[in-house]
């Protein structure tokens, strides 16, 4: 049975063990997880921060990354603006993005939830108001959340992913790390 860890990314963490980029080294997986052999089931942005699962099994790196698969993924999404009903019922029957109609999306408003500080800190105007929802997909297109909530009008300031299927980061603090009980892998 392959090993399954959970890290909480930081924001500004590459989703990849080392930078080719030229230029001054960013930080990357390798500063957090002293693992050999475990490679990420799936992506997540440098300016998002959340649940990464990292695995050695080839198939259940599949089964969780693959958009066939439709696992659910939950995110907590600070976005600015106050929205009435009108833009949460459009992400509740998916958007036109420029690559296509999303599936719809679970969507509803929470209160603050009192998330560890971000480093940078996300920008405060007095004059914009802002709130926090839970959101939750099943596909996996490149930085869908974030243009989700600007096609409806909502910009995104902060992104954490919640949950992928049944693991979350509950109790993990970012930048650490945990292997997953094997009973949560069976039949995954």
């Amino acid at each position: 049975m392959g090993r399954l860890i959970l890290l909480n990314k930081p924001y500004g963490v590459l989703c990849q063990f080392s930078d080719e980029r030229t230029g001054p080294p960013r930080p990357t997986l390798a500063d957090y997880v002293d693992q050999s052999g475990v490679y990420p089931a799936g992506r997540l942005d440098l300016d998002s921060e959340g649940l990464l699962l990292l695995t050695d099994d080839g198939r259940l790196q599949a089964r969780i990354a693959d958009p066939r698969f439709k696992m659910p993924k939950t995110y907590l999404v600070q976005v600015e603006g106050d929205p009435d009903d009108a833009p949460l019922a459009a992400l509740r029957r998916g958007v036109q993005l420029k690559d296509g109609m999303t599936l719809p999306a679970e969507i509803e408003r929470i209160d603050d939830p009192a998330l560890w500080p971000r480093d940078p800190p996300v920008r405060f105007r007095k004059s914009v108001p802002d709130c926090w929802l839970r959101l939750t997909i099943r596909e996996g297109r490149n930085r869908q959340v974030r243009r989700m909530t600007a096609a409806v009008g909502l910009p995104t300031l902060r992104l954490v992913r919640w949950r992928i299927g049944d693991w979350t980061i509950d109790d993990i603090a970012p930048g650490t790390w945990r292997e997953a009980p094997a009973i949560l892998r069976q039949g995954r």
